[in-house]
């Protein structure tokens, strides 16, 4: 898959700006902050309804605007889309596949697939446990678009539960309350268990894909990995009661990889009882895939804290070679390859990292690069180049020197 098209009306910094894209390699040259960054944020917002560098949509609409729209052309094979997305201020966002009736944004989710690259992605590494389950998560609705709804769901029961619990610590909390969270344990343990179910078949996935791309990009004197951590673990023992079979014991989620949604339901169901009075005491909820960690493993040691900046780096790009090498995978059985996206990466990396990647990813159906000095670029990576002028698209040319 490729993207052929692309149109922004009132996106960040442009009002108004149509670009055109091939097979193969397009780099997009220009000086920092002249909006190359907001084309890919685009594309990315495109394929996962999320932005790589805001957590909300409010900065992504044009100062002075109530909605911005994004259109794309993707040519996959003989089949070519059009999806068009409308970001709202003040309604919920809306989308059109080949200029149908309006449908809700997340159901055009798995025709755009990207792998961004960004300096962002240090978060990866060394930032808290939200990034990487963003990570997964993103991954996972790319994979299987109806978790989307999974995610939605999990987040909609727990707003719910802990605002019934914040009412408990508050002293407002009565046996009819306790009732009601008795429901919302039952909504949110289902919940959760397909999340968690999702995320431990998704993370074995990756864990191959990870330690090869890691030593793609280095000498290869280290493996790397992935451990999944679930609050499901110890909850019970933490509360004084037995174990209550596999994936009850603190450490690595490995046991419950051989559980099903239903079993895990369950384990869900006896963790929350086990942790109510610390949840009452505290007014939040302690125990589900909102509080796991995907704790990456460099050698012996866990990166966060012991890495170097260049093993940091290097994790970094294995974790999003890693998924792209799981989407191909996915490409084999039907699904479509996708477009890989480098914001800025090559300014943050040594040479021999550069060329490295440059050489693993240059052989994609379609790469998209930016970058404020071209030089930066490795030749592995040749192709059209494009200059990025305030407010739009400049000179092009091929595997060269952009016009000035």
């Amino acid at each position: 898959m490729y993207l052929e098209q692309l149109s922004l009306t009132d996106f960040r910094s442009y009002a108004q700006v149509d670009l055109t894209f091939e097979p193969g390699v397009t780099v997009l040259v220009g000086s920092n902050g002249i909006g190359k960054t907001n084309l890919m944020e685009a594309i990315g917002y495109l394929a996962s309804l999320s932005s790589h560098r805001v957590s909300s949509d409010a900065p992504l609409l044009r100062f002075g605007s109530e909605r911005a729209l994004i259109r794309a052309k993707l040519v996959r094979g003989e089949q070519s889309t059009v999806l068009e997305l409308e970001i709202n201020s003040s309604r919920a966002n809306r989308a059109r596949i080949n200029r149908s009736n309006p449908v809700r944004a997340r159901d055009i989710l798995g025709i755009c697939q990207t792998v961004l690259f960004a300096p962002e992605d240090l978060a990866l590494v060394k930032g808290d446990p939200s990034s990487r389950r963003r990570f997964l998560d993103e991954l996972l609705v790319s994979l299987i678009p109806r978790h989307a709804a999974t995610r939605s769901d999990y987040d909609r029961v727990l707003k719910q539960r802990n605002a019934l619990l914040k009412s408990a610590r508050a002293g407002k909390f009565t046996s009819g309350h306790e009732a009601t969270l008795d429901v919302w344990d039952q909504h949110m343990a289902r919940a959760g268990a397909q999340l968690l179910h999702a995320r431990l078949e998704l993370v074995e996935r990756l864990r191959p894909h990870l330690n090869n791309a890691y030593a793609q990009l280095t000498d290869g004197s280290k493996e790397a990995g992935a451990i999944y951590r679930s609050t499901l673990q110890g909850a019970l023992e933490d509360d004084g009661a037995a174990p209550a079979g596999p994936g009850s014991g603190d450490g690595p989620a490995e046991d419950l990889r051989q559980l099903s949604v239903d079993e895990l339901t369950e384990r869900y169901v006896q963790a929350f009882a086990a942790s109510r009075r610390k949840e009452l005491e505290r007014g939040i909820s302690l125990v589900g895939p909102h509080r796991d960690e995907l704790e990456l493993i460099l050698g012996s040691a866990p990166a966060k804290g012991y890495a170097s900046h260049g093993e940091t780096w290097s994790m970094c790009l294995s974790l999003r070679l890693a998924s792209y090498y799981v989407m191909l995978d996915d490409a084999r059985t039907g699904g479509s390859a996708p477009i890989l996206i480098l914001d800025d990466v090559f300014a943050e990396l040594d040479v021999q990292r550069r060329r490295k990647l440059a050489a693993i990813v240059s052989g994609a159906e379609q790469v998209l690069v930016t970058a404020a000095v071209e030089d930066d670029i490795p030749a592995e990576l040749a192709g059209r180049r494009v200059k990025v002028i305030p407010g739009g698209i400049g000179e092009e040319s091929m595997s060269g020197k952009v016009d000035e």
